[in-house]
């Protein structure tokens, strides 16, 4: 199929205001191409369409559709087709539905996908944060390790789990994140169940090392996954449910550890042995179940064991039709097509993208150490060890509350990095306390009441990821961006692990003034990426207003540039 019509312009449907054509251009003279509305991110011609004889419903459909220029259409056509696309043969520019089909379809796929999704992070939660609560059982002492040991054993998990992230994202894009993530769970968790046989520094570190190689990647696969179903406006909702099952873990794990150990003892085995034998079992649980119940994609999820399917014919199209109007540039590969070294290569030197990987290497550190250390700082204050781990439950129920409004806010106002930034203003003057309070050792609850303010923060990694894939804007970049992003998060947890030293035990007020420093650099990274995006953008209107309308279809025609390279894109923030 010939592709030598004139290319769409990049945009997504939340930036389309209209895509009806103006009264003037309804009868446009055979020949010519009818002027169309602006749209209100991307400032570039979103096509033109009938709407005279279409009903509501029809409507909804058709002013979220890209495609209703016939050139644009057949230019997206022939690029699906090429790829190999798997859900190519369900891509239909006229399909229309209600936008009641549409609410109902997405609550059927937040059933399937996104609680499976949550489920699956749940087991990763469980495997990589158990430590903290391990420690809380005299496992340090037991093993004769320090907290510096512990420090190092936290660092030794994060550089495995950092250099996975981007091999992992390789492997999942090439093979399928549906294939790729319950091998991960299931190879994990037998690491898992195997450290309840450590006796010593080097198992210690040995295993610590396994499991940051399993579990790195997982996270940017299972965006990837979910980025095939749900649209850019949907996902960090989306997402903000997936790490809300974070803290949802650590308030289970915390009743769990809490009734594990009172096996202490049990056939010799001290306590946090016994934690991570059960724990590792239960996700192992999982991996096995994931096999079963991660489709491909919409279009794949009939199987031997699911005869019928999860969706009709009808919901298949709309599952299809409906996130490729969002962003056409999901279709450009295929969900079993690796990532070429030139796109490998062409993400990696997006320095656009560069200002959000900052945040990311910034923006969590202020709050990581207190989340390591919260156990250790209890039971330096004078509690037992069986209630430190039922007192960090409060704070990761204020957690989700306050993660689930940050995103919806978010999403409401549709504003991205101030709302994000809200994370370092709260976190800001917590820190300030920490690293003046007198009273830890002498005023327990008050120490807890800090710390528990503290870790109810406001987490904003999902309106960052869904950013960074917003911002990517096509399926080899945001394989790779997604990686990048975590790669520099994994870099600020490694930074995080060395600012609590055991010489600044038990009051860390050093490592709370780095704490301090590192806050306000947070909070200059979200208003800086701000000002940059914005001058980006206006920087593109001049350019792009600059040519003539045959020289912008010309571009949008021969121009080799993909995603965000591409002059006529805007960027979110």
């Amino acid at each position: 199929m010939s592709l030598a019509v004139e290319p769409p312009e990049i945009v997504t449907a939340q930036d389309v205001v209209d895509v009806r054509p103006h009264p003037s251009a309804t009868h446009a003279s055979p020949g010519k191409t009818p002027s169309s509305p602006i749209s209100k991110e991307a400032g570039v011609h979103t096509g033109s369409v009938d709407y005279s004889s279409s009903d509501d419903g029809n409507q909804f459909a058709l002013e979220k559709n890209p495609f209703a220029d016939p050139d644009t259409a057949e230019y997206w056509r022939g690029v699906y087709e090429k790829a190999n696309y798997e859900c190519r043969h369900v891509f239909d520019p006229s399909f229309v539905w209600s936008e009641e089909e549409e609410r109902k379809l997405v609550r059927k796929l937040d059933w399937h996908v996104c609680l499976w999704a949550c489920v699956m992070f749940f087991g990763l939660q469980v495997d990589r944060g158990n430590l903290v609560q391990a420690v809380a059982d005299n496992l340090l002492p037991e093993l004769g390790l320090t907290t510096n040991d512990y420090n190092y054993g936290n660092t030794v998990f994060l550089i495995s789990f950092l250099l996975a992230e981007l091999p992992s994202q390789l492997v999942s894009k090439k093979i399928g994140p549906d294939r790729w993530i319950p091998t991960q769970i299931v190879l994990w968790s037998l690491v898992a169940i195997s450290q309840t046989a450590i006796n010593g520094r080097t198992s210690f570190l040995i295993t610590r090392a396994l499991l940051g190689v399993l579990e790195g990647g997982f996270i940017p696969d299972v965006v990837l996954w979910l980025s095939y179903f749900y649209t850019s406006r949907e996902l960090p909702v989306r997402l903000s449910y997936f790490w809300t099952s974070m803290a949802t873990t650590t308030i289970v794990t915390s009743l769990l550890a809490f009734a594990i150990f009172h096996l202490d003892g049990v056939h010799g085995r001290s306590g946090w042995r016994w934690l991570f034998l059960i724990e590792g079992l239960i996700t192992l649980t999982v991996g096995i179940a994931s096999f079963f119940l991660m489709p491909a994609s919409a279009v794949q999820t009939k199987a031997w064991y699911r005869p019928n399917g999860w969706f009709t014919d009808r919901e298949i199209s709309i599952v299809v039709n409906r996130v490729l109007r969002d962003d056409p540039s999901k279709g450009d590969m295929h969900n079993r097509q690796a990532v070429t070294p030139r796109r490998l290569w062409e993400a990696i030197k997006d320095y656009d993208l560069w200002p959000l990987y900052i945040i990311g290497l910034l923006a969590y550190i202020p709050q990581t150490p207190p989340t390591t250390y919260i156990t250790l700082i209890l039971k330096s204050a004078g509690f037992s060890t069986f209630n430190v781990n039922l007192l960090a439950i409060p704070s990761s129920v204020f957690h989700i509350i306050t993660l689930i409004l940050l995103t919806r806010l978010s999403d409401y106002l549709k504003e991205r990095t101030f709302v994000a930034m809200l994370q370092s203003v709260w976190t800001l003057p917590c820190v300030f306390a920490l690293r003046f309070w007198p009273g830890l050792l002498h005023n327990r609850w008050g120490t807890y009441a800090l710390v528990t303010v503290l870790l109810s923060y406001p987490y904003c990694h999902a309106i960052l990821v869904g950013w960074t894939s917003r911002n990517s804007n096509n399926v080899g970049a945001r394989s790779v961006s997604a990686a990048l992003y975590n790669i520099f998060v994994q870099v600020g947890s490694i930074i995080s692990a060395y600012i609590y030293r055991a010489d600044d035990a038990p009051h860390y007020h050093r490592g709370n003034k780095y704490l301090i420093i590192i806050n306000f650099l947070s909070i200059a990274a979200f208003l800086s990426t701000k000002a940059y995006y914005v001058f980006r953008n206006k920087q593109r209107d001049k350019k792009w207003n600059s040519l003539t309308h045959e020289e912008q279809i010309k571009y949008r025609r021969e121009t080799t540039l993909q995603g965000s390279r591409r002059l006529d894109y805007r960027f979110a923030h």
